[in-house]
């Protein structure tokens, strides 16, 4: 397993949730919910160089099938924005139902989506960073695809 804090990030049009983990890969911690505009990608790269982050895990919706869906081109182009700064390997992992693993767990915790919309993202970038640290522990290497400068 490597070393170092990640931030997952739950791609949304209107909303993005990240989460970081603690630099063993152990513990996930839901961080923040921002206002997806024009700031967004620079408020999540001060994000990463404040908590000192190896790298960004950005979710990548696809349909259960796998294949893409309205949302994956969106993720997609945030995550070479991400990465076009230079400065922080940004890759994409997997997201098949975070979001609805996140609704889940919080009406297990007796909370309302209505009540909780700017939450469910933090939950799901918590999900999404938790998968792939697991799926790192379990096959040795490092989940989904780092984007390249042909991404960009």
């Amino acid at each position: 397993m490597r070393q170092g804090i990640r931030l997952g990030i739950d791609v949304g049009k209107a909303r993005v949730g990240i989460s970081r983990s603690d630099s063993e890969g152990l513990l996930v911690l839901p961080l923040e919910t921002l206002p997806r505009n024009e700031s967004t990608l620079n408020r999540v790269l001060r994000l990463a160089e404040e908590y000192g982050a190896i790298e960004l895990v950005v979710g990548l919706p696809l349909s259960l099938d796998g294949s893409q869906t309205p949302s994956t081109k969106d993720a997609q182009d945030f995550a070479a924005g991400l990465a076009a700064s230079g400065t922080i390997t940004v890759r994409l992992v997997d997201e098949r139902l975070s979001t609805v693993h996140a609704q889940s767990r919080l009406r297990d915790a007796g909370k309302s989506t209505k009540n909780s919309r700017s939450v469910i993202d933090q939950v799901a970038a918590t999900i999404i960073l938790q998968n792939a640290l697991e799926a790192e522990r379990l096959t040795g290497s490092a989940p989904g695809r780092v984007l390249t400068d042909d991404d960009r």
